[in-house]
């Protein structure tokens, strides 16, 4: 019974740790994904200079092919472990076993071989400058495109005042972009009637926060860490059901003990009482004669 009880819970255990798989899984995925497509947009407006080999070595392993088709992978391998786990089945708890030890050994080499600090100082981000001349170039389109969306989305015009487009660029003002209400030609009018319409930030602080790391980031590592001890804790629950299930089906199945009291024959076999036992049995007056006369 006790060893009954022993599977039921960690049956149980490998159930929730499971599940816990495929939500993280699916957490670093959508995670990724985002990271990646702000990666690429900072990496266009970064291109040849530091920040954009920062951002490089800071993102290299959020992004890595290696890592999102370890997810993947994570996720029908903890299919292949319900599975397992429900039909108590020693060869997929073993493969599952083996897959988890795999997996959790190419994440660790990966994290140790990728992590590096970026080397990026705050004074790099006037090198953004040298990308506000191709601004609004036909052959630019992109990056046009790039500084359009990056300043919309995070407010910020310019790399250290919205004045940076009148310096690096031959523009009388700067991009509509720039706009916190934005239509065609409000750039302009803000810029003749009231500044304030402009964003008063610039985006080189925005992308040098992004590059040292954001809250996302910060995230992803969490349920990096969180994933691999959870690897750890179903490697270990897996060896103790595969212990019990194992063992189990190799028990001896209980003997009669040798001191247990001879059977009792049944109604149905052949038995059959002495001569004296049965006389005894047809006449008992007889028998209690004989009992008196003995004492």
């Amino acid at each position: 019974m006790a060893r009954e009880d022993a599977v039921r819970c960690l049956r149980c255990l490998l159930f929730a740790v499971n599940i816990l798989f495929w939500l993280m899984s699916l957490c670093i995925l959508g995670v990724a994904a985002w990271i990646r497509d702000y990666l690429n947009t900072v990496l266009t407006l970064t291109a040849h200079t530091r920040l954009e080999e920062a951002a490089i070595v800071t993102y290299s392993t959020a992004v890595h092919p290696v890592m999102i088709a370890v997810c993947c992978f994570l996720i029908i391998v903890a299919m292949v472990g319900y599975c397992g786990t429900l039909r108590c089945n020693l060869l997929l708890l073993s493969w599952y076993f083996g897959s988890l030890l795999v997996i959790f050994c190419v994440e660790l080499a990966s994290a140790v071989w990728t992590y590096d600090e970026p080397a990026v100082q705050r004074s790099d981000m006037i090198s953004l400058k040298s990308r506000m001349s191709n601004f609004g170039l036909q052959r630019h389109q992109w990056l046009t495109h790039t500084w359009n969306t990056f300043q919309s989305e995070f407010q910020c015009c310019g790399v250290i005042y919205f004045t940076d487009w009148l310096e690096m660029t031959e523009m009388e003002w700067p991009p509509d972009s720039c706009c916190s209400n934005q239509y065609p030609g409000c750039a302009g009018h803000a810029y003749n009637n009231d500044l304030s319409d402009l964003f008063q930030e610039g985006c080189g602080p925005k992308i040098y926060s992004f590059v040292r790391g954001t809250k996302q980031l910060q995230v992803l590592r969490f349920l990096g860490v969180s994933i691999g001890v959870a690897q750890i804790l179903a490697m270990a629950l897996t060896l103790m059901l595969l212990w019990a299930l194992y063992y189990g089906q190799k028990s001896p199945e209980s003997a009669p003990s040798p001191d247990a009291p001879a059977e009792v024959p049944s109604c149905g076999q052949d038995c059959t009482l002495a001569p004296h036992m049965t006389n005894a049995l047809s006449d008992p007056d007889e028998h209690l004669l004989e009992m008196q006369r003995l004492m």
